[in-house]
């Protein structure tokens, strides 16, 4: 596995803003969430990580995440991967937890009771756990007598979605998708998986300090 997984999640759309589900459709950043994006690169442009030189960045090929990755200032190096697309809500695409609760299924859950039409929690697991295989083989894997990877193994910088990134982190812990559920993360947040001591760990989850202004 790389050294470091530095998960981002895009900045805001106007679908995201209001609680709708987003899976394939190509909603594009708000104003508010192109200032999220530019906000998420000044941080990464300090110290300590002054750009994350020679890391491997992979973006999702929407474009909510892919301008994400360009205004944060990795449009360069991103490469679109499939595997990072969002969920695929089907016929609950668009649509907010709370008007399928009301309209269709009262008590309903994505993570138990999944989407009429789209992709089964399941198969997100499925793309989810191929990258990460990807990385574990090019890569390798860790010293069991150090907190991190050997200074070989380089960073891993990958810009997705909530559901995607949250079914990563779980399953990067080794726990089941629906572990997911328990983490929550807000738009153009920031998070790090990394190592403890040869085993996978969160170093930092739903960081969104950069976004916090003076008076907020």
């Amino acid at each position: 596995m790389p050294a470091r997984i530095v998960l981002v999640r895009h900045g805001e759309t106007s679908w995201s803003a209001t609680g709708r589900h987003t899976g394939r459709t190509d909603v594009p950043l708000t104003e508010e969430g192109r200032a999220m994006a530019r906000a998420l690169g000044e941080r990464l442009a300090r110290a300590p990580w002054n750009g994350l030189p020679g890391a491997t960045v992979y973006t999702s090929p929407l474009s909510r995440a892919r301008e994400t990755a360009e205004l944060a200032g990795f449009g360069d190096r991103a490469v679109e991967r499939p595997e990072l697309l969002e969920w695929d809500y089907g016929q609950y695409e668009g649509r907010t937890g709370g008007d399928i609760r009301e309209s269709d299924q009262p008590g309903w859950l994505i993570w138990r009771d999944g989407v009429p039409g789209g992709e089964t929690l399941a198969q997100v697991s499925g793309r989810v756990d191929a990258l990460l295989a990807e990385l574990n083989d090019e890569h390798g894997t860790p010293h069991p007598d150090t907190t991190t990877m050997n200074c070989a193994d380089r960073d891993v910088v990958l810009f997705a979605h909530g559901h995607l990134l949250r079914i990563l982190a779980a399953r990067w812990l080794g726990l089941p998708p629906e572990y997911a559920q328990r983490l929550k993360l807000g738009t153009a947040a920031l998070c790090v998986l990394s190592w403890e001591y040869g085993l996978p760990a969160i170093e930092v989850w739903n960081d969104h300090s950069h976004l916090e202004r003076p008076g907020h």
